[in-house]
């Protein structure tokens, strides 16, 4: 039998595809060798040559033994080259795994077939206590053991000669393992659930992402001050809006104020209140969010923007949970919970003397460093998407040459960057889709390449329009382009003029 992969949960479950030599592409290109629908599946995802697994550049990438887009694989190597022990051990495992999710005959026959067995099959119950072989109906039963507890047996058919304990006592360790990794996974996805349940609107999957989340809801339900961490841009007011919806106080006010908004004085005011002629123009008694956020939460915004004087104020009001507005003698007793943020290193402000060390340990309670774009770029499609999904006009999603844009540019201004790129090529883009020219200059040419680039670009549309006759359709064909895509660049890089000439479809 050649070598193959072995569908184990998807859409394919249960079906085998055979590895052509010398290479194997998978994808949604109608030309791969083995197609593959769904969400999470790029044109040209991956290819396998022999043993060797090959990501093309594919946005959720391709796990070895694993996923790819909804499709859950395992690699079979050729029975007449035995694989190695680790990756026989390896299948063996996903092989399980999948068995132990549900009943699925053609998982069943080609593990038995992998083992040597007639036919295999897993059943729940208090199960043996050990390994053991019948003789008269030919079945060795395998105990498997989830956390010191006996929860369900293997029952393995032998009509010839069976293995030796020590190959099934082998057996019953990988099934444990297959097992309790499934357990795990099944609790991940429970705890993921949950979650994404209590800090709803949360966009992003990626590892990293998914830590400051799950950082965040362990913080959410205590009345611990958070301090947000992290550059301009990637998230820092979400994730305090959604510690706020996950806490106890989520039926109270949410009031963001930024500090780099406002002058000293006007930030004290919009901070604690003021009463009726406090200073010029106090005209009425005000009060400040920190009262008027009562039963709720504070963002504070650019934290590391106050002014000294406004630090000591601040720092009194975290130690006594109290405070008064301006020109009042009133004392007001916190009832609100602070958060935080700020793109400095405050930590490093403070050592500086720029920011007082005393105010840096009181909001340094729980610190959740928010990750940049490019630290967390799987989550670049499903945020792109959600912004397009907000387009004035029907879209029907991305391009793949300007998604591949859109993953490989570092997104310096963040989530922030991405949205205004996504909002302004709804925007000027003409076609279903969003095409690389309806991007900004800066993803289409990010390291600003060499000067002749954009000459060589004018030379490549001037040959095309000239071949093509002056149909910008049949142009757009030479370049492999859409039409639309290559009446944008025209306009981009000033080519009308030399154009009308010889045009004769031109601006239809």
């Amino acid at each position: 039998m050649p070598a193959r992969l072995l569908a184990i949960h998807g859409p394919l479950s249960g079906e085998a595809f055979p590895l052509i030599a010398p290479e194997t592409v998978i994808g949604r290109d109608p030309d791969a060798a083995l197609v593959l629908d769904g969400s999470g599946v790029a044109w040209r995802h991956c290819s396998l040559a022999g043993r060797t697994l090959t990501d093309l550049r594919s946005p959720a990438g391709t796990l070895v033994n694993g996923l790819i887009g909804p499709h859950r694989f395992v690699f079979e190597s050729e029975i007449a080259t035995r694989a190695p022990a680790l990756l026989e051990a390896c299948t063996i495992i996903f092989l399980f795994r999948a068995l132990l999710s549900g009943r699925n005959p053609v998982i069943e026959r080609h593990l038995a077939q992998l083992l040597g067995c007639a036919a295999i099959r897993f059943e729940l119950g208090s199960g043996p206590t050990e390994v053991a072989f019948h003789p008269a109906d030919r079945v060795a039963t395998v105990p498997v053991i989830v956390r010191g507890d006996r929860i369900g047996a293997i029952r393995l058919d032998y009509p010839g000669s069976p293995p030796d304990d020590e190959s099934l006592g082998a057996l019953a360790t990988l099934a444990t393992v297959a097992l309790e990794s499934q357990l795990h996974l099944e609790s991940l996805k429970s705890e993921n659930a949950i979650l994404r349940e209590q800090l709803s609107g949360i966009i992003g999957q990626s590892p990293n992402w998914l830590r400051v989340l799950s950082l965040a809801q362990r913080a959410a339900p205590t009345e611990a001050t958070v301090l947000l961490l992290g550059e301009s841009g990637t998230g820092k007011e979400v994730i305090a809006q959604a510690v706020h919806r996950a806490s106890r106080r989520a039926n109270g006010p949410f009031l963001a104020l930024n500090c780099a908004v406002f002058g000293e004085s006007l930030l004290e005011s919009e901070l604690f209140g003021h009463e009726k002629g406090a200073f010029t123009g106090a005209v009425d008694r005000k009060p400040g969010k920190l009262e008027l956020a009562a039963g709720g939460t504070v963002f504070l915004d650019e934290v590391g923007e106050l002014a000294p004087q406004l630090q000591a104020k601040f720092l009194r009001v975290l130690q006594q949970r109290e405070f008064e507005r301006l020109g009042g003698r009133q004392t007001i007793k916190l009832d609100a919970r602070i958060i935080a943020a700020t793109n400095r290193d405050l930590a490093a402000e403070a050592k500086a003397g720029r920011f007082r060390e005393d105010l840096y340990h009181r909001l340094n309670v729980v610190t959740l460093h928010t990750p940049p774009l490019r630290e967390r770029r799987t989550d670049i499609p499903a945020l792109a998407a959600h912004f397009l999904a907000r387009a004035e006009r029907p879209i029907d999603g991305i391009s793949p040459a300007a998604m591949r844009l859109l993953m490989d540019y570092d997104w310096p201004g963040n989530v922030r960057e991405l949205q205004n790129a996504i909002e302004r090529a709804a925007v000027l883009g003409t076609s279903r889709l969003l095409e690389p020219d309806d991007l900004p200059e800066a993803l289409l040419d990010p390291a600003k390449p060499a000067a002749g680039f954009e000459d060589a670009k004018r030379q490549a549309i001037l040959d095309a329009w000239r071949q093509a006759g002056g149909d910008y359709k049949e142009a757009a064909a030479l370049l492999g382009i859409h039409p639309n895509s290559l009446l944008r660049m025209i306009r981009r890089l000033d080519l009308r003029n030399q154009l009308t000439g010889s045009d004769r479809t031109f601006g239809r």
